[in-house]
């Protein structure tokens, strides 16, 4: 096991990291620009290295000083967490290239999956359904024109690289089409430095559902169970829940399969997701696979008690799973709702601030996941997202219940937030029913408008 890791990232998701080491007896680094330097990973780790000012170009993706920093604290090991460096292969290789373990899968799996266009390839040859769309990459207008015509609009433009809903583009009509290429690839070349783009059709409202698989290095591959993940605003998720409502047991069993299949298929190892979207005919298409830990993993440690974390850093140090698929329980149901400090009455503008006071939730089957303290200044230069709320129930009705109760328990003064928006939505018959969609939040923004 290492003795020590660091920690190549900020926020919610360094600090989940850090005690998940610190329960398992390992060191732990953690890295900070300038702007974070008051930060709550900062400060709860054994060692901190500065690693630049505060652009995310010079500092949380500035390779070379994260390399430094392991070199320099001895560290043998980098968890790259979700975002920045997690799905880049060339900084995977680097860390193969140096000695240092990446906690994730090798350099040449992420070049192959972390690749929207080349992942489609795969699955299509796996014989695992995809999304109808382009053959790789997208190199000139003329060519993405051809193939719009040819699939039909709508279509969505998307970066071959990266995820969380960046270098996204809906296209509705042939008119909207360059322009829409050319912002997806500049926003994608923004946030990924690849501004590679590839097309797929559009499925007009779709249930967006994930799994989680877990993969060790001697062949062992087993899936965690599905995510709903279809409660998004501009392809960026505000809620998840485990399992999904409105899934049986003979499609459950079907997703699960073929999320291992997919793994398999590209020779996987450590913790990754493969997100599917579902029609209203229950037909499910390979949308793409993270290779990476997903910011919304609570929901299924909550209904099956693995630290997915802890699994994570056990693959990477070259340990077999300690469990089979038969031996994996779901148990109960649970939420996840993610609090961002924005404004949704002015348009989700971002709200960022000092902190005068917070105040998280508690009791029976809560859990909170956050960064924040009182006092904290949240910088205007990174993701809004400040803490997430999970819950857990017996049943999906006590886990609405108990998310409810918590938010309405939860305190942040200084800065605007989503909570409020977030309660009012578990109260809407379409969340209730777990028959929503990808288009909830835009239909019920569409109806507060008029």
């Amino acid at each position: 096991m290492f003795k020590k890791i660091l920690i190549a990232n900020r926020g919610e998701i360094a600090v989940r990291i850090i005690r998940a080491c610190k329960e398992m007896g390992i060191g732990t680094v953690a890295v900070y620009s300038e702007a974070d330097r008051e930060a709550m990973h900062v400060h709860m780790a054994d060692e901190a290295v500065c690693i630049g000012p505060a652009k995310s170009k010079d500092s949380y993706l500035n390779m070379q000083n994260i390399i430094s920093a392991t070199v320099l604290t001895g560290a043998t090991a980098i968890h790259p967490g979700f975002g920045f460096l997690a799905e880049n292969n060339a900084f995977a290789r680097m860390c193969e290239d140096c000695n240092i373990v990446f906690i994730g899968p090798n350099a040449d799996t992420i070049e192959l999956l972390g690749n929207k266009a080349k992942a489609r390839e795969t699955m299509q040859k796996s014989g695992i359904p995809v999304i109808p769309g382009s053959d790789g990459e997208i190199k000139s207008i003329r060519e993405a024109r051809a193939l719009a015509d040819k699939i039909g609009y709508p279509v969505m433009i998307k970066a071959c690289a990266g995820g969380g809903g960046k270098g996204m583009r809906a296209v509705y009509s042939a008119g909207e089409l360059e322009n829409a290429v050319i912002t997806a690839r500049n926003e994608a070349k923004a946030a990924f430095g690849d501004g590679q783009v590839y097309m797929e059709k559009l499925l007009t409202n779709p249930k967006h559902v994930e799994v989680q698989v877990l993969a060790d290095k001697h062949g062992n591959v087993v899936h965690l169970g599905e995510r709903d993940c279809s409660v998004q605003r501009k392809n960026q998720k505000l809620m998840e829940e485990s399992p999904c409502a409105v899934i049986g047991r003979d499609l459950r069993s079907k997703l699960g399969n073929a999320a291992v299949k997919a793994a398999k298929a590209a020779g996987y190892e450590n913790a990754g997701t493969i997100e599917f979207l579902l029609d209203d005919r229950d037909n499910f298409y390979f949308m793409e696979m993270n290779t990476r830990i997903q910011v919304e993993h609570p929901v299924t440690e909550m209904v099956t008690g693995i630290d997915i974390i802890k699994e994570q850093i056990r693959i990477a140090a070259g340990n077999r799973l300690s469990f089979r698929q038969k031996d994996i329980e779901f148990r109960g149901h649970a939420i996840e709702c993610r609090i961002n400090a924005e404004n949704p009455e002015k348009g989700f503008m971002p709200s960022p601030g000092y902190v005068n006071n917070v105040l998280f939730p508690g009791g029976f089957g809560v859990r909170i996941d956050s960064a924040l303290y009182t006092g904290y200044f949240i910088p205007p230069c990174y993701d809004s997202m400040i803490a997430k709320i999970i819950v857990h129930g017996r049943d999906r009705s006590e886990a609405i219940s108990r998310m409810k109760r918590a938010l309405s328990e939860l305190v942040i003064d200084g800065v605007d937030t989503n909570a409020d928006f977030l309660y009012n939505l578990l109260e809407h018959e379409e969340i209730l029913s777990g028959r929503y969609n990808t288009g909830i939040i835009e239909s019920i923004l569409r109806n507060v408008k008029q």
